[in-house]
Parts: C-alpha cells; structure tokens; sequence
C-alpha cells in the first residue's frame, strides 16, 4: 500500500466540518504537507509513530489521572498528523481572542471595584456573589496594570459550518502550554524539513514572552527582578508542565515551603540565604495561596502571601479571584461584556447555555436530554460531565437527582459536532474529533497570542470527549503564513 491510498481511504462524516477533506477532495492547505509525505510508506509512518511514542515516554511526558482511583501517571498521546490552520483562520481566531480577553480583563476589574455592568443589570449580582470564585477579599484591590488575566487558555471548537466557537476560557491557571511545545519538538524530530516547506509559523518564543511580561510587572526597582513558578508538588496532574516551563524560562520551581514572608515581602530560601521574590508565576488554586486568608488546612501556599500581595510587594500571576470570569455560568454573559465594555459586535461565536436553576432551562435540558451535555460550572478536565447522547436512563436519573440539590453548579448546552481531522492510527489515516486551545499573554504591551495551542483529539471512534484524563491525546499545530 503506498501513502496514497492510506489518503483514500479516508472516509470523512459529510455532516461534519473535516478540516482536511471538502466533498472528497484535500483542501489546499493540506496539500503541501501530504505531497511532501508521497515518497513514505505506511511502514515508515508506522515507524515514525512508535519513534514518537518512545520518545515521549524517554523524556517523561506525562500527566496523572486521579479517576481510576489512584494518582497514577500516563504518557500523553501524541498523533504524528500535525492539524494545519490557514493564515486567513488564524486571523479570526487571534482577533476574536484578543476582544474576549480584554473584555474579560475589565469585567474582573469592574466587579472587584464600582461594579458597573451588576448595577447596569447587565449580569445578574446574584449570578456573581454566588460564584464560589468571587474572592471578596479581592474587593477594592488595584493589581499591577490593572491586569488579572496575564495567561489564558481559551478552548475554541468548529460546528458543521466550520465556524469557530469559544467552548470556555480558562482564566485561572491554564494548562496544557507545554504539550504544545513539546508536540512542535516531536515534529521536528519525526518530520525534519517539513515545517519550512510549509511556511509554519513558530510557538518557540512562548517561554521568552511569558517571562518578559513576567519581569515587566515587578514593582520593585531593580534590573532584574526574581521571578519563581509557584507549584504544588510532584503529585500534581501538571507537575511536567511546572518544571518544563521553569527550566525554559531559567526560573526557580519553588513550593510553598521554599518561601516566607517577612515584613510584608516574599523571600525565597536560597543556600546563600533569603532572596526577595518580586513575581510568582502560580500553580496553586485560589483556595490554597494562603492559609492565614483562605483554606487554613492548605500546606500549598505561603502565611502571608495575601498581605504582601496586597501591599504592592510581591505580583502574583494570575490575579487572585479571576476564576470568576471562567464560571461556566457567567460563559453565557461575556457577549454582553463584549458589547457593554468594548462597543464591539463579538468576534467569536459562543454555545448557547442554560442555566440549570432556570426552571424552564431544567425542563428544556432534560426534556432533550440525548441532545444535551450537561457541566458543572467550576469542573474542567471533562470531570462531572455527562455527555447525553452516550448516557444510559440509569445514568441520567442519578444525574438529575445530583442537579437539582445544587442547579447553580451546573449549565447545559447543546451536543456540537466537533470538527474533524486526519490521525494516523493503528496504521491508517482517519479522521478524529478535535477542539483547540491556543494560549494568550497579556502584559503590560498589551496581548500577544503565540501561533498554534495545543490541539487536542478525540482519540476514540466517534467520540467527542478530548480531556487527556478521559482517554483524549494531542498533536501539533501549525498555523500557516500568508
């Protein structure tokens, strides 16, 4: 069999968006990337997929799944088959992304202050007080630059009619930067030459953005201010993702133990003694910062971190309490944010969502239930979700019970058919559902989108669940130059 015939076989869903295929025939541009494959066979590629599996497991690419019981590490699945976006698609996107997150950035500025668009009733008051998220005691606090949404995550999907879609923004300590870098690494590696021919646009310089705007928002006067990556620990599903982002950005990894307050300033302890920190890149939830604010039970976060932070001593990136802004309920509302703050028609399309403690929104939801997935507002990782079409009555009853304890913590929205795209597995080429989450940086020069975002795919036949942690891997991404 020669790499051709793997492309005919190919057999696309004509009800859903394939990237790849139109009506049979490979859009323009996949073109150059498959020409460029004509020469390999199915057994090379077959060999470049197990060099890629050995390579990752070689270098310990790994997240850790906690549903099985236990927290066990997994390597992260990787398809060879880079996803491949156009110049024109990647214009919307980056456009879109920008208006979202700097409408989102004033929203956590205006709630945290005069509370215009709750008194404006543009978002209901209660919808926000009763976000677990919403950290008084970030009430009245200035953050530097007026900034609380330094690094976001926004998952986009594409419905049957090809356009983008925003499923959720991620605000509070986005994953997932690392795969992507380390998908662009593996590429190199197994398709050396290719990206060149192609005219891809390189994600290499997203350590190097992150740590100058990093640098950029220390208060203290100095040439070169002490910046640290604040993580959890070993046990952390994230934890590779910690350590590769501190190695490139020639930071510390600390955890809460390596730091202390004194005086209202953050120190880091060295051999030499104690060093002043002036930045911390966070890991760590909200919840867990500081246990002299928050959780007293956290051994996470550092005593007096809050108050050094409140003081102008220390920045703490992302700004605490900016978890609000990704409350899945509040999701519904950020086109009116778009609107009322910017002036602005949105760029990016979102899902229509019911707020379950709507009772006509519960009856709708559960009477199309099979048309529906069903979330919990503060959840992500695909944990606490149920996919509707996939549910069994059993399943839906107890489901239902569980909502309506709490009908606050859940939304709905409707089942989109996720895009599609090529994936070389079990030695053929087929199609995968796919969603993406290109990662942006905001700083004090405003918000820089690095060209690409981890892709992740569906790896099961037909299934539209992404999430690592059930059963959904990555591949590269290339966005294409004029």
């Amino acid at each position: 069999m020669s790499f051709s015939d793997l492309l005919n076989h190919y057999q696309s869903n004509p009800n859903i968006w394939d990237e790849m295929c139109s009506r049979g025939e490979v859009r323009n541009h996949y073109k150059v990337f498959f020409n460029s494959l004509s020469h390999v066979t199915p057994d090379e590629l077959g060999r470049k997929d197990e060099l890629a599996k050995k390579l990752f497991m070689t270098q310990g690419i790994t997240f850790t799944v906690y549903s099985d019981g236990e927290g066990i590490e997994k390597i992260f699945p990787f398809d060879i088959i880079p996803r491949i976006i156009t110049a024109d698609e990647w214009k919307v996107i980056d456009l879109g992304i920008k208006q979202r997150i700097r409408a989102l950035n004033i929203f956590l500025k205006d709630i945290y202050h005069e509370q215009f668009i709750l008194n404006d009733n543009i978002i209901p008051a209660a919808l926000i007080h009763s976000c677990p998220n919403f950290l008084r005691e970030m009430v009245r606090v200035d953050v530097p630059y007026d900034i609380y949404t330094h690094i976001s995550g926004i998952d986009l999907i594409r419905d049957s009619d090809g356009s983008f879609y925003v499923l959720e923004d991620n605000l509070r300590t986005p994953s997932g930067v690392s795969y992507m870098l380390e998908n662009r690494n593996m590429t190199y590696r197994i398709f050396p030459g290719l990206m060149p021919k192609n005219n891809v646009r390189s994600v290499k310089d997203y350590p190097d953005l992150l740590l100058k705007n990093l640098m950029a928002i220390a208060g203290r006067q100095t040439s070169q201010p002490t910046v640290v990556l604040l993580t959890p620990g070993i046990y952390n599903s994230a934890y590779f993702e910690h350590t590769t982002l501190a190695r490139l950005m020639g930071i510390e990894l600390v955890e809460g133990r390596d730091l202390v307050v004194d005086n209202a300033k953050v120190y880091m302890k060295t051999t030499a003694g104690l060093k002043q920190v002036d930045v911390i890149y966070r890991r760590v939830d909200d919840d867990f910062i500081d246990p002299l604010v928050f959780n007293p039970n956290s051994f996470l976060g550092v005593s007096g971190l809050y108050y050094a932070y409140r003081k102008g001593n220390v920045a703490i990136v992302n700004a605490p309490g900016n978890g609000v802004a990704d409350d899945k309920a509040v999701y519904p509302f950020v086109p009116q944010m778009i609107k009322y703050y910017l002036n602005e028609e949105p760029i990016l399309k979102t899902v229509p969502t019911y707020a379950l403690e709507n009772p006509d929104h519960f009856a709708y939801v559960f009477e199309h239930i099979h048309k529906m997935v069903i979330k919990k507002t503060n959840e992500s990782g695909g944990y606490g979700m149920l996919m509707g079409s996939a549910a069994t009555t059993e399943q839906i009853t107890t489901y239902k019970k569980e909502v309506e304890k709490n009908p606050r913590q859940f939304i709905a929205q409707p089942i989109i058919s996720l895009s599609s795209v090529p994936c070389f597995i079990n030695g053929a080429i087929t199609p995968r559902h796919v969603d993406l989450r290109p990662f942006a940086l905001y700083g004090p020069d405003g918000i820089e989108i690095v060209p690409g975002g981890l892709t992740r795919v569906a790896l099961r036949e037909s299934s539209l669940v992404v999430n690592s942690s059930q059963g959904g891997g990555s591949k590269d991404t290339w966005v294409l130059n004029d």
